[in-house]
């Protein structure tokens, strides 16, 4: 094995550097991933362009590789061992606070960054802290006893497997939280990975009706919306998305709204409760707008709307997701539709961002190309 380890490290805003870290030693309870493929989505594009703190960062929190070397404890406890291909979750785990304790460790302190500037997460944490390898866009990643694992089903290959995390987010955002299910009418804004995913979700769960909304720039996505089975899709420049939608749905609106979309304000959210039924829909949303001027309250009291946020994956999610991989049920490799090599990282994440390669929906790192 190698003595160095090389890695992309983000070095400030839209700035990447290569630099090699030390081969870390592995305890017994610890184990050392080789990466094969890191996934690239919007949050990096959004942490690429505006870091949250200026230390230097191995990006990369979408992981899938193979174990190099696990300890003997770290098999003992989790069942992996060397050559076991597995996918990596970001969230690092204290194991002990109420969170972990009922199985929700996506809100633990432990990986909470923007509370914790301590707290380890992959692709968030400073590449100063050892073993420094904190982030999938590196050759290794390190792998500590609280770490979580999925085992990648056979058949699903490393590329495919990149996909987990949107995947996973589409059943916790539409079914956990939205509650979508046979026969529901779903109105799902962005067609990006995300959109996408939640496409998928849907229309395994029995949805009736899924509405994709996007923008003339989407085209491309769009048709893909199509092919995953979309019942209809909306270029919401072109034509009025309510009138659309309430042309689709006979007037009755839809019954849950999942907001995907990136830095288009306020509209999709005013969209989405005026397309809501009558009564009792729900808009599942994942924006962080600091402010919404003229929020329409009066308009969600009465129409008895529920809110919920979406935050992340439960393990229960990506558990499904790998399912959902490995039904071949849906054409996927229509999502995940570029490849990178390690020195292109700032190429791949602006090409996710629309500013680069084009018609680019999710896009595979490679650190070993």
């Amino acid at each position: 094995m190698a003595e160095k380890v090389v890695a992309a490290v983000r070095v400030g805003p839209g700035r990447t550097e290569i630099r090699e870290y030390p081969m870390p030693d592995i305890p017994d309870d610890a184990a050392l991933l080789k990466m094969e493929v890191a996934g690239i989505c919007g949050t990096d594009v959004k942490l690429y362009a505006h870091p949250p703190s200026p230390a230097a960062v191995i990006m990369g929190h979408e992981n899938i590789g193979v174990i190099a070397k696990a300890g003997r404890e770290f098999t003992r406890r989790k069942g992996f061992k060397d050559g076991d291909l597995v996918f990596v979750e970001h969230y690092v785990m204290c194991g002990k606070c109420e969170w972990c304790h009922l199985g929700q460790y996506r809100h633990c302190e432990n990986t909470d960054w923007r509370n914790n500037p301590d707290g380890i997460r992959y692709g968030y944490t400073t590449a100063e802290r050892a073993p420094h390898l904190w982030g999938g866009f590196a050759q290794y990643v390190y792998l500590p006893w609280n770490a979580v694992l999925h085992r990648v089903p056979a058949g699903v290959t490393p590329e495919l497997a990149g996909l987990v995390t949107p995947m996973a987010n589409g059943v916790e955002w539409s079914l956990f939280e939205g509650g979508v299910g046979y026969d529901s009418s779903v109105l799902i804004q962005g067609p990006g990975q995300q959109g996408l995913s939640q496409t998928v979700i849907c229309k395994q769960a029995g949805a009736a009706r899924v509405i994709v909304t996007g923008t003339g720039k989407d085209r491309a996505r769009l048709e893909v919306a199509r092919a995953l089975g979309a019942d209809c899709v909306i270029d919401v420049e072109r034509e009025d998305p309510l009138a659309r939608i309430m042309q689709v749905t006979g007037g009755r609106g839809v019954d849950v709204v999942l907001d995907c979309t990136a830095g288009a304000g306020t509209a999709p959210i005013l969209l989405g409760i005026d397309a809501l039924k009558r009564k009792a829909g729900t808009i599942v949303v994942q924006g962080e707008m600091k402010t919404f001027p003229d929020f329409p309250l009066e308009k969600v009291t009465v129409k008895y709307v529920t809110i919920k946020s979406a935050r992340g994956h439960s393990y229960k999610a990506c558990e499904l997701a790998l399912q959902q991989l490995a039904s071949k049920r849906f054409p996927l490799e229509r999502i995940t539709t570029h490849r990178f090599g390690l020195k292109d990282v700032d190429l791949a994440i602006r090409s996710v961002g629309g500013k680069g390669v084009p018609d680019v929906i999710h896009a595979s790192l490679l650190p070993w190309q």
